[in-house]
């Protein structure tokens, strides 16, 4: 099986496994959107006049049929070819001979996998977008049903002064309303085209990238092709960032959640359907959805610095280092997507309490407010609240 590099030699085998690592299985998901680049790409080079209307026509078909092939799970990508761009090409060349071959023309396999990649980013981030939205609905709700429920406020793990469920749920509401702006810049970012900048240095063509980037869908070109290779993994960590601050918020309502469902509080129960049991302990009901989200807003953040590191102390140009940061950034969205999942789940059956919310509202509680009913009577502030602490 020739290698897209192919110099004419065998490569070692165990240096070929070492530098393939798992891309044949990642890359899977890579494939439609590959195909939609290299759709583009010889429609672009049917326009500046390298192919004919006719090859471009049996290029496109051929593609079409590879992402037709995807979607019934039959078209594979073998453990010698690599990748999914080499996957692709020989499929292309098998069937249409020397024009498959032709494909590549203006193309380095750096901006064709840095191509999908962006398409495929664009999409995940989207997907998280539109799943955040959903989870605001969903505690938006919950927050209507139950929101005028008054239970304490907490500081420093201790009773501070009233809260509700309406001022909780809402915390999280706002919270996620900025993620979501997190999650656009991240995508306003990633929306530009580095297809037609090669290696990192141009190629010696007159491609039309304005072209290749409208039929794709991205807002603009990224012009600069040596920015291109560097801004690989910059705009991973940004991807990451959003996502750490998705699943940051997650990890605060699943700590809450677990301590004020807990039997000594009991402000909010938990659906038996989405407890687990003990193997050992029959009466036991354990939260432990909420314990596996809040473990993997850590997964993200562990992720996020995984690439930092990767792509740190890397010269300008492409280094294949960078093929590490694809892997990270699939799982955060697999896990951010998982999670947010679970959350709206969990609020659209979360029961609240209200007898034990009530049963929990102290005195003390009040102390802060009978400070300022005697603030208002004209007594400086500092006074009410020394006449008001020697009481407690």
């Amino acid at each position: 099986m020739k290698k897209l590099w192919d110099k004419g030699y065998e490569l070692n085998s165990v240096v070929e496994s070492f530098t393939v690592g798992n891309d044949v299985v990642l890359d899977q998901a890579l494939i439609p959107y590959d195909c939609r680049a290299s759709i583009a790409h010889a429609r672009m080079l049917g326009k500046i006049g390298l192919l004919t209307a006719e090859e471009v026509e049996k290029l496109t078909g051929a593609l079409e049929t590879i992402i037709q092939l995807h979607r019934q799970e039959k078209f594979t990508i073998r453990p010698e070819q690599e990748d999914c761009h080499t996957a692709i090409e020989s499929f292309l060349t098998e069937k249409l001979g020397k024009l498959g071959m032709k494909i590549h023309t203006g193309r380095s396999r750096n901006d064709q996998v840095l191509t999908a990649l962006r398409l495929f980013y664009k999409d995940q981030l989207t997907v998280c977008d539109k799943q955040v939205e959903a989870l605001i609905k969903s505690i938006s709700a919950f927050t209507e049903k139950e929101g005028a429920t008054v239970f304490p406020g907490y500081t420093h793990m201790r009773k501070a002064m009233p809260s509700s469920i309406a001022l909780w749920g809402r915390a999280f509401i706002d919270s996620m309303e900025d993620n979501r702006k997190l999650l656009r810049l991240a995508l306003e970012l990633i929306d530009q085209s580095p297809l037609g900048t090669g290696a990192g240095y141009g190629v010696p063509l007159e491609l039309d990238r304005e072209y290749t980037a409208k039929e794709l869908g991205f807002a603009r070109v990224q012009e600069n092709p040596v920015y291109v290779q560097n801004s690989r993994g910059k705009l991973e960590i940004t991807i990451l960032h959003a996502l750490s601050q998705v699943m940051l918020d997650l990890n605060r309502i699943a700590s809450d959640l677990i301590l004020f469902s807990m039997p000594e509080f009991g402000f909010f129960e938990l659906p038996d359907e989405f407890c687990t049991g003990s193997s050992i302990m029959p009466q036991k009901k354990n939260p432990d959805v909420l314990e596996l989200l809040r473990a993997r807003y850590h997964v993200i953040i562990a992720l996020e610095s995984q690439v930092k590191t990767q792509v740190s102390n890397l010269i300008s140009g492409y280094n294949r280092d960078i093929q590490l940061t694809k892997e990270p950034v699939m799982k955060g969205f697999d896990i951010t997507r998982a999670g947010l999942e679970v959350a709206e789940l969990l609020f659209r059956h979360l029961v609240v309490n209200r007898e034990r919310c009530e049963e929990a509202l102290t005195d003390d509680l009040l102390a802060t407010e009978r400070v300022y009913a005697l603030v208002r009577q004209g007594v400086p502030f500092r006074e009410a609240y020394q006449r008001i602490a020697k009481e407690y």
